[in-house]
């Protein structure tokens, strides 16, 4: 195979440490030396700087690679959305990598091939279906993990070359209705802030949005700020008392769906009470009679809208007070507002309230749509989304198919531009089902686990007459429904550009190598678009040329900021970054991260929009649009009678495929759960840490339940990351049903109608094995339990440092079983050693082969588990490095003499358990500082300090309940 970094050869060439690098923070740490046809240097030590792949904060990175190996990330000082701060997800990013569980090389029907061979097979295949059936059956499903040259390739292939339409991606999932309620309003998906607009606002408003967890860095933001503006307010407009409500002045704990009646009522208040800014509204904008008439045809006073938001009226007018008497406003959105059948009408109620006000286009003011994955808007600016083209240009914008086709020059090609929109996700998988689509290609996303009805999505998809799939890990569940698995890139091997959520364009620069044969997403579609005839199209071999032709088509026919209407043929388009075009390899490589629009007259970008009050609509002027609100289309029933809100977790991202590799990340939620309120916990019969199962949509979620005072009554949360990888029956999107908003297209995810019940099992264990065995030994303990077998009623696996533990629960009697049999059967070498607590009924047994531990179980619930992090330790023995005698004795034990298990862990950061910082606060440190001085939590990402708060809290109460006896 040629070598994949030759420079003479059309492969991709990896973004190397260089001798002069501009700006990017690259510096060596030895001499390196280039040959003429490598890439690569002998002494591949240096640092360099990316940016994170998570979530849409968008976070500089400081990675150090010595010797070829990534062994430490820090944030990166310089760069605006974080200015030096880590999330503990981003602080482990080096722990993520490696090749072990990675995609090595291409398959087609279950074959090893070669690239040639597989990038035939995909060409051929596309042609052949669309030659047989319709160019209009092929589709691309793609995702906000891809970098935005990715995503330009992709787009252009399928819907200026293949004709098809039909390309979305996940972003539908989180950013859809945040994008479709900016376009109504302003004219573009432009978001108007910027994150220092957080830190000089008089009052930010976090509405369906817990920053603490899934912006952590950005929350971490705000509450400096805080801190250094005691007038600063900030109020939490939230179904669940989550982390976030630690900095909160006011938390307004709201009915599920209701937002829109509450924005609706602020709207009218603000009218009432005078508090609209007339002049703003006569000079800049349109509709706002037409939407106050809509807000008034329900009772807008203030006990009616409390009644229906299900809040106290005295906190609701005070919030409503704070919001119409201050102009510095910067109310923040996310999923609970997004993720809705009308939650392009939610976001549209939020825009009226800031428009009716004037507060926007100023300092501290705005409606700041924060985004999920780390590049879902530069999906959106190439186009991803079914509904666009490219160059936030869409089917409907005036000129805009020509546009591109002329850009393009696509006009001599038969097909050419399709003329309408294609399918949105959910309706993507629909046709598929129906026959209509019969190839789709699936990039760096897991539909069988995060799209509505997840199990007929893998249903569908698993009858599909073709599936390609382009991933890195070879544990994504998508996998098991693929014709042709193409392994891509990851992180620190990826090379290209990030838009994060305040349009700040970052390099996620490649730093390693790809390991056995991953190639890059755009070298993959370009090299099958020149076996489709396309070469001439297509001539990229770096990514700075694919993102050079972004750059220019952005500028191209695009009229100067603030006309707001026709000028020679253009319609002004916010996005704009021309001002990039032209840059070389090293201007590329030196690209400082930079706000769009940037254009000859803004070169160093732009941190605020429409200052000027001139918007991206023909006649310059924003529209407020009528709002009535919607109840939510999952209704309860007899039969399902609970409310389920799903979302994400502290330490986790996505479907668990990256993050799970750090076991550090598995500590604080381990395993599936769902939180449930003490009074729901007493009528159903369930136990905190109890095993339950809930039943909604096509499938079913079994997980471990977690009293929380936090949910109100009748309210569930369970986590959206676990899947068919690490638990049995974990999809929580297998219960939410395919409903969603008829505007954006965007899923409902946050209001499921479920029931829930006791999971009937009769025994737990706890299984540990060395990870070297935890593969070839997985089929005996991780049964699939749609077969019906109850034996393994739940299972789940997580992954250690150096082993990996299974949690088993189920039938029949575990005093009926001969666990020891059980072990021999199934588990490498003999028991070494075994002991039996017939009071407690708990049976202890590991496995020793050769000094070495190569498994440990403990049949009975997990609360009496020790600390696992000794007893990983112990599987790490390697070479000549055996058990000593001591060791040995104490691996029943789980523990050394005289330690005690540390409890859940709290900060991933530092490993610090609950046990541990309960016997701090006991011995006197009674603040959050004193408890990071003594452990170290809290003081790295900061992640942890509102559980830090809440057990401080509890404590406190616990002495004064004492003392009063």
């Amino acid at each position: 195979m040629p070598n994949p970094y030759s420079t003479t050869d059309p492969q991709p060439r990896r973004t190397t440490p260089r001798e002069s690098f501009g700006d990017t923070g690259f510096s060596f740490e030895c001499t390196a030396t280039r040959s003429s046809s490598e890439s690569t240097t002998t002494c591949p030590s240096y640092k360099g700087t990316t940016t994170c792949p998570y979530c849409g904060v968008g976070c500089g990175v400081v990675a150090t690679v010595e010797n070829g190996t990534l062994t430490d990330v820090a944030g990166d000082p310089a760069h605006p959305a974080n200015q030096g701060r880590l999330c503990v997800k981003g602080s482990a990013l080096h722990e993520t990598l490696g090749e072990r569980g990675r995609l090595s090389h291409p398959v087609v029907d279950g074959e090893a091939v070669g690239w040639d061979e597989a990038l035939q097979c995909v060409a051929s295949r596309l042609a052949s279906t669309q030659r047989e059936h319709g160019r209009e059956t092929v589709a691309a499903y793609l995702s906000g993990q891809l970098l935005t040259e990715d995503y330009y390739v992709a787009n252009k292939l399928f819907k200026g070359f293949l004709g098809t339409p039909h390309v979305d991606t996940n972003s539908r999932l989180c950013m859809a209705s945040a994008v479709a309620a900016y376009k109504r309003s302003f004219g573009a998906d432009a978001v108007p802030c910027c994150y220092e607009d957080l830190e000089c606002a008089e009052l930010v408003v976090l509405v369906g949005s817990n920053l603490a967890w899934n912006h952590p860095v950005i929350y971490q933001r705000l509450k400096a700020a805080k801190q250094r503006n005691p007038l600063m307010r900030i109020v939490v407009i939230d179904p669940r008392v989550t982390d976030s409500c630690e900095i909160a002045d006011l938390y307004l704990g709201i009915a599920p769906g209701s937002d829109a009646r509450l924005f609706n009522g602020l709207l009218a208040w603000m009218h009432a009470a005078g508090r609209v800014d007339r002049i703003y509204l006569e000079r800049h904008t349109r509709g706002f009679e037409e939407t106050m008439q809509a807000a008034c045809e329900d009772d807008v006073g203030i006990e009616a809208v409390a009644r229906d938001c299900d809040v106290d009226a005295e906190r609701l007018e005070t919030f409503f007070y704070w919001f119409a008497t201050q102009l510095h406003v910067v109310t923040l959105y996310s999923q609970g507002i997004n993720q809705s059948s009308s939650g392009t009408d939610k976001c549209q109620a939020i825009i009226n309230c800031h428009l009716a006000g004037g507060k926007i286009g100023l300092p501290g003011a705005g409606p700041f749509s924060i985004t999920g994955q780390p590049n879902a808007m530069g999906g959106r600016e190439v186009g991803g989304l079914a509904n666009q083209l490219a160059a936030h240009m869409d089917y409907h914008t005036p000129g805009a198919i020509d546009r591109v086709t002329r850009f393009w020059r696509t006009e001599t090609l038969t097909p050419t531009l399709p003329d309408v929109p294609g399918f949105k996700a959910t309706e993507l998988f629909d046709a598929i089902e129906r026959g209509e689509i019969r190839a789709v290609w699936i990039m760096a996303t897991n539909p069988v686990v995060s799209l509505p009805e997840a199990n007929r999505i893998k249903r569908i998809l698993a009858a599909c007459p073709l599936v390609i799939v382009s991933d890195c890990m070879a544990n994504a569940e998508i996998l098991e429904v693929a014709d042709i698995v193409l392994p891509a890139t990851g992180w620190s091997e990826k090379d290209g550009t990030v838009t994060n959520s305040e349009r700040c364009i970052s390099r996620q620069r490649g730093l390693l190598p790809p390991p056995g044969e991953a190639r890059h997403d755009w070298w993959i579609m370009t090299q099958v678009a020149a076996r489709l005839g396309f070469a001439e199209a297509f001539p990229y071999v770096d990514p700075f040329e694919i993102f050079d032709e972004h750059a220019r088509l952005s500028g191209f026919e695009n009229a100067v900021e603030g006309e707001g209407s026709e000028s020679d043929g253009a319609i002004w388009r916010p996005f704009d970054i021309s001002g990039l075009a032209g840059l070389d390899r090293a201007g590329y490589d030196g690209l400082a991260p930079v706000q769009w629009p940037v254009t000859a007259a803004a070169p160093a970008g732009t941190p605020r929009l429409f200052e000027n009050g001139r918007f991206a609509t023909p006649d310059g002027r924003a529209w407020l649009l009528p709002v009535r609100p919607q109840a939510v289309r999952q209704e309860l029933t007899r039969e399902r009678p609970l409310r389920l809100n799903t979302g994400r977790v502290r330490d986790q991202w996505h479907t668990m495929t990256r993050t799970a590799r750090a076991s550090r990340l598995m500590n604080h939620r381990g395993e599936p759960f769902v939180d449930i309120h003490p009074l729901d916990a007493e009528r159903l019969g369930v136990a905190d840490q109890q095993l339950v199962e809930l039943t909604g949509g096509d499938g079913l979620y079994r997980g471990r339940a977690r009293i929380a005072k936090s949910q109100r009554p009748g309210e569930l949360f369970a986590p959206m990351h676990w899947n068919d990888a690490f638990s049995g029956q974990a999809k929580v999107n297998g219960l939410v049903a395919a409903v969603v908003d008829p505007i954006s297209g965007q899923p409902e995810s946050k209001q499921a109608a479920v029931s829930l019940r006791p999971l009937p099992i009769s025994w737990e264990a706890t299984l540990i094995v060395a990870a070297d065995i935890a593969a070839e030994i997985a089929p005996a303990i991780a049964p699939a339990i749609e077969s019906g077998r109850e034996d393994y009623a739940y299972w789940a696996r997580i992954p250690l440092d150096h082993s990996v533990r299974w949690q088993l629960g189920g039938q029949p009697d575990a005093a009926g079983r001969d666990w020891l049999a059980w072990a021999e059967s199934h588990l490498p070498g003999p028991v070494s050693q075994w002991s039996h607590d017939e009071a407690r009924g708990r049976l202890r047994a590991s496995g020793i082969d050769n000094g070495r531990l190569r498994w440990w179980l403990m049949v009975g619930p997990p609360e009496g588990l020790p600390s696992l992090r000794w007893l990983d330790d112990c599987f790490a023995s390697e070479g000549d490095q055996l058990l000593d005698r001591e060791t040995r004795r104490r691996i029943l034990a789980g523990c050394a003499s005289g330690a005690r298990s540390d409890g859940p862990i709290v900060c991933s950061c530092h490993q610090v358990g609950q046990n541990s910082i309960i016997a701090a606060i006991r011995a006197g440190d009674t603040s959050v500082e004193a408890l990071g001085a003594r452990l170290a939590c809290g003081t790295q990402c900061g992640s942890c300090q509102p559980e830090l708060k809440a057990l401080l809290e509890e404590e406190t109460q616990e002495e004064m309940a004492d003392a009063s006896l």
